[in-house]
């Protein structure tokens, strides 16, 4: 949808409502709607404010201590909320509403540095400084269940009931019986310009992937988003509720966010190069100097920045031996023990990157990878060989972060993320992961209660 169209269908009567957003650095949307006659005459040419507050607050919107961005001391005022027009699309399962988001910009007009979005455009501008376009793709997991939002919430979360008896991976009997769900958010979603390819049932019990078409990162960015939010809107209005929690329970897996990448210039796939010689068949058998680079980089690079694939004190405990998702460095042609695969051929050809959960940020995590992969073509890294065998038991290959806090260290400490964002921006986000961090550690959990209340 564009303006032109917009102002059409507000002058019929069929558009009434925009909501306009903006990704906070949970990668939850923000904002407020307006009368679409109002954000017509007003709102498209002067933008609107928000308080810069939502920058720097949890996820119960408690504001916190310690932001130079925005504090107390500085009175908590506003940023400007700049319509991003070229993100307009409807909203087809809320009546009458389209959405746009926005950049977070100061008063003077500059992008505000710590907003998820600047982050990535940061990455991006650096890409085209050198000629080189990216593509990629999130593949998003999540849990669906018979319950409401509110009525699990009133249950304190427990005793949840999936919305399978077991689990579904590839099969097609239970999600016949999602199908109006899974139905209405494919349809949504594409008329939404989130364009889906396919949906399917996952591995454990009530989990469900739903797979959107690839595009460069900022609009994937804003896909990935508007799809999390979507999904929650969609299933609350058919009496369910879904989660994209990295780990929701102990004994099942984790959510994932796999993300696929690729480098391009002039309308050409640059990671891949026809192998040559007899018997290279395998996906990766192609990959070009610049691909082996890039995946050195992101192979170097990716426990330091692990913070921008796992933001959450949760996020970490879905990093576990033999659970689908990768606890140590290696990369693959075929092989999902790896922390990176490598699929495809010519065109398609490209790495999966499969640390980020389904926590994951996308704007932070797509320019968590281009910085990464970026510094390896800067210092001409080569990835190495692939993988052979079980990585989860290989003591030799390097690991993951094992802590929000451990990943927040090595955050403050990475001379690559100081430079490739800038020292504000890291110190941001690594003091809302301690914060973060400090609030799990003060509190009082059910598995405490278990364990100590009588016996100990």
């Amino acid at each position: 949808m564009n303006l032109k169209e917009l102002a059409r269908r507000v002058k019929e009567g069929t558009i009434d409502t925009v909501i306009v957003a903006v990704p906070d650095p949970f990668g939850r949307l923000v904002g407020k709607r307006f009368r679409a006659d109002f954000f017509l005459k007003s709102v498209v040419g002067h933008g609107t404010h928000a308080c810069n507050y939502l920058l720097t607050v949890n996820l119960d919107m408690d504001p916190l201590d310690g932001f130079k961005v925005a504090n107390w001391d500085s009175g908590f005022g506003d940023f400007e909320m700049r319509p991003d027009m070229k993100t307009l699309r409807l909203l087809p399962w809320q009546t009458g509403a389209v959405l746009v988001l926005c950049d977070f910009l100061h008063h003077d007009g500059r992008l505000v540095a710590e907003a998820p979005r600047s982050v990535l455009r940061a990455q991006l501008d650096r890409l085209e400084a050198q000629g080189l376009t990216c593509y990629c793709a999130s593949e998003l997991e999540f849990y669906l269940f018979n319950q409401t939002y509110h009525s699990a919430f009133q249950a304190g979360y427990r005793d949840l009931q999936p919305s399978s008896d077991y689990r579904i991976d590839y099969h097609l009997m239970q999600p016949t019986r999602e199908e109006a769900l899974m139905r209405a958010i494919r349809n949504g979603m594409t008329e939404a310009r989130v364009p889906v390819e396919s949906s399917k049932g996952e591995w454990s019990r009530g989990q469900h992937e739903i797979n959107f078409t690839y595009d460069q990162p900022l609009p994937m960015g804003d896909m990935h988003v508007v799809f999390k939010q979507g999904v929650k809107e969609i299933a609350e209005q058919q009496g369910r509720a879904v989660t994209f929690m990295a780990k929701y329970a102990a004994n099942e897996a984790g959510n994932s966010c796999h993300i696929h990448m690729s480098l391009w210039k002039g309308g050409r796939n640059l990671f891949w190069q026809a192998p040559t010689g007899k018997g290279q068949v395998a996906a990766g058998a192609g990959g070009s100097k610049l691909f082996r680079q890039f995946l050195g980089g992101l192979m170097k690079y990716s426990p330091e920045l692990c913070l921008f694939y796992a933001p959450t004190v949760n996020s970490y405990k879905r990093y576990q031996t033999g659970s689908w998702a990768p606890t140590r460095m290696a990369w693959s042609t075929d092989n999902r023990t790896c922390g990176f695969r490598i699929v495809g051929q010519g065109a398609s050809f490209r790495l999966e990157n499969r640390m980020p959960g389904a926590d994951a940020n996308p704007y932070l995590a797509f320019a968590a990878m281009i910085a990464a992969g970026l510094a390896g073509v800067k210092e001409g890294l080569d990835c190495g060989d692939a993988y052979q065998g079980n990585a989860y038991i290989d003591p030799k290959l390097a690991r993951l972060p094992s802590s929000l806090r451990d990943a927040a260290d090595l955050l403050s400490s990475s001379q690559l993320a100081k430079t490739a964002f800038g020292e504000g921006v890291v110190e941001f986000y690594v003091h809302h992961a301690r914060l973060e961090q400090q609030a799990f550690s003060d509190a009082v959990t059910d598995w405490e209660k278990r364990r100590y209340f009588e016996q100990i």
